[in-house]
């Protein structure tokens, strides 16, 4: 299986490629719009700012070859923490930015209002099921996935949302949109064996 893993120059490809490995599938960087061609699986990953990610995705034409891959044509996807986020309406890291939108949220500085809590939420947490969803096949309740992000996904749309976690209050632990759009804020290639657990359902059932 041909797996595109993206890359917009803030991403962590290495790990994420590597879990690929592991899980018996090929990953391939994709950093133009044609390394998308044949690919029967997507990931967008990531770490860094909001703004900076949109930026050099519509700079490399990668924001519209997703659209087409993705929303029009119905590759299955899968997002990453950052790239999680960039599948919503908007963010307000950094001053306001437009993200991709296929999903009814915006991205929103995590506050968690208790002063022992603090920001980055960083670290492993578990993520309570609010729907069905594939990436979750065979995994257990009481699973812990690892965190580091400083903003959070707050949903409009509700029947989008898959998985929650709280940090201080709920946000978006996991998304699914329409049939083929998945999205984590955790990173399932660094939660070890539900990690990767996680990205196995994905390139195998969803």
């Amino acid at each position: 299986m041909k797996v595109a893993v993206v890359d917009y120059g803030l991403s962590n490809l290495t790990c994420v490629c590597a879990a690929i490995e592991r899980l018996g599938h090929r990953g391939q960087v994709a950093s133009k719009p044609a390394d998308l061609n044949g690919a029967e699986r997507i990931i967008l990953p990531g770490v860094g700012a909001f703004g900076d990610a949109m930026a050099n995705l519509n700079t490399s034409g990668m924001s519209d070859a997703l659209n087409d891959k993705v929303r029009d044509k119905g590759t299955p996807f899968l997002g990453i923490c950052l790239g999680a986020q960039l599948v919503c309406r908007d963010s307000d890291e950094h001053g306001h930015h437009t993200g991709l939108g296929w999903a009814d949220a915006h991205v929103r500085r995590i506050e968690p209002g208790d002063d022992d809590l603090r920001v980055p939420h960083t670290g492993w947490d578990d993520v309570e099921a609010t729907g069905e969803s594939e990436l979750f096949a065979d995994i257990p309740d009481d699973a812990l996935f690892y965190f580091t992000h400083s903003h959070a996904i707050d949903v409009n749309d509700m029947d989008i949302l898959r998985g929650t976690c709280a940090y201080g209050r709920p946000f978006a632990a996991a998304l699914q949109v329409g049939d083929n759009i998945h999205a984590t804020q955790f990173h399932p290639e660094k939660s070890q064996k539900y990690g990767l657990a996680v990205l196995g359902n994905f390139l195998e059932r969803c």
